[in-house]
């Protein structure tokens, strides 16, 4: 039997490395090349050859770990995945690279992930190959992620007496950001009356409530603080992270949740604070899944960040745009900037604590949070600065 390697006294976990591949909507490049393009970026951004990689962990089942892994002339001895789907794979990929390297099971790991929105079925087809959905759910309508969404943010509605109107304000702020950053996919300025004139798509959800489509990719290198500190660019520490699970398998998390007010962020969230010893009034900056803008609201409301129905008003007020007092998905989030699931917001993070983001810098940011959904299960992650 082998035996499990423990946990190396002192070793501490940060990011060395990001990077993106070419993305957009109907980009004509097959999903594969994007995903070593963004992973030859994330090496090259933390000086490091693919030799000096010996774990990769991959989320998603194509390209998989043996394909990357030869295209990079990567030798590994550790390969994992969390086997997650949507934004928290990537984001609890981190966590098990992060795990990886504290218990000296790799020294450097490679984590990436690549998302091909435009293709054949789209975000569509991944619960249309649900036989249970495709049974039960779609014949009476359930079909499609926007309907899903859209009975939670009427549940939300009708809980705290939202208007349907206010919900405009996320995606108002999202916008702003994106404004501010270069290779947006949807950085045209959003009013309130533009807002209101935008489509319904699902009732109450317009389309400007809706992420984008996108192909891409994004990679991570995860790799001792110590050795972090001797590379190209300055360490981010890996402070805290949780992965839950909760309420019903996927298959019937979004029709039948036992509330529809409230994800797992409400689990992972204060088990990764607790990790890193921090409030969520000690956040400077969060990069939050935002497939809709009601999923962005409840994670806020789960996460501490505004009391319970409260999350559109405190978005309404400027909370979260630039120069607000927690500048949220400051790239544009999904909704703005890209709609490569949860890789993309933990680049965010990582590029607002070194202070790379130029005009979307928010000024001394020192501790980051992502946080991500997959129906029933939850990933957050804290990162903050070398100090």
């Amino acid at each position: 039997m082998a035996r499990t390697p423990k946990p190396v006294i002192g070793v501490t976990a940060a990011v060395a490395g990001v990077g993106e591949s070419e993305f957009g909507r109907s980009v004509d490049r097959p999903l594969d090349r994007l995903v070593i393009d963004a992973c030859r970026a994330a090496l090259a951004d933390a000086g490091l050859a693919a030799s000096d990689v010996d774990g990769v962990v991959a989320t998603a089942p194509w390209p998989g770990p043996d394909t990357v892994s030869q295209a990079l002339g990567i030798q590994r001895d550790h390969t994992a995945s969390p086997g997650i789907p949507a934004g928290a794979g990537p984001v609890a990929a981190i966590e098990a690279a992060r795990l990886a390297v504290e218990s000296g099971r790799a020294s450097a790991v490679l984590v990436y992930y690549g998302y091909a929105g435009s293709k054949p079925g789209g975000p569509y087809a991944f619960h249309a190959h649900d036989p249970v959905k495709a049974s039960l759910e779609m014949p009476f309508g359930w079909y499609g992620q926007p309907v899903y969404f859209a009975a939670w943010a009427q549940r939300y509605l009708h809980t705290y007496s939202v208007s349907p109107d206010e919900l405009g304000s996320i995606a108002i702020a999202n916008r702003k950001w994106a404004q501010l950053t270069p290779g947006a996919q949807r950085a045209k300025p959003l009013s309130a009356q533009d807002y209101l004139a935008s489509p319904m798509i699902a009732s109450p959800l317009r389309a400007a409530d809706c992420c984008l489509i996108t192909d891409g990719a994004g990679a991570v290198v995860v790799t001792t603080t110590d050795r972090a500190r001797d590379l190209r660019t300055p360490p981010v520490l890996v402070a805290g992270s949780s992965t839950v699970t909760f309420g019903p398998a996927m298959t019937s998390y979004f029709t039948q949740a036992p509330d529809l007010c409230s994800f797992g962020s409400s689990r992972s969230g204060p088990r990764a604070f607790a990790e890193a010893g921090l409030r969520p009034a000690d956040i400077d900056v969060a990069e939050i899944y935002d497939c809709f803008s009601i999923s962005q609201a409840i994670q806020l409301e789960d996460l501490g960040f505004c009391d319970r129905g409260g999350a559109f008003g405190f978005t309404a007020d400027g909370n979260t745009e630039p120069g607000g007092a927690l500048p949220v998905n400051t790239h544009g989030g999904h909704l703005a900037y890209a709609y490569i699931p949860g890789i993309v917001h933990v680049i965010e993070a990582v590029r607002q604590l070194r202070g790379e983001r130029g005009a979307a810098q928010v000024p001394d940011a020192r501790t980051a949070l992502v946080a991500a959904l997959a129906g029933g299960e939850h990933s957050t992650l804290i990162l903050t600065e070398d100090r």
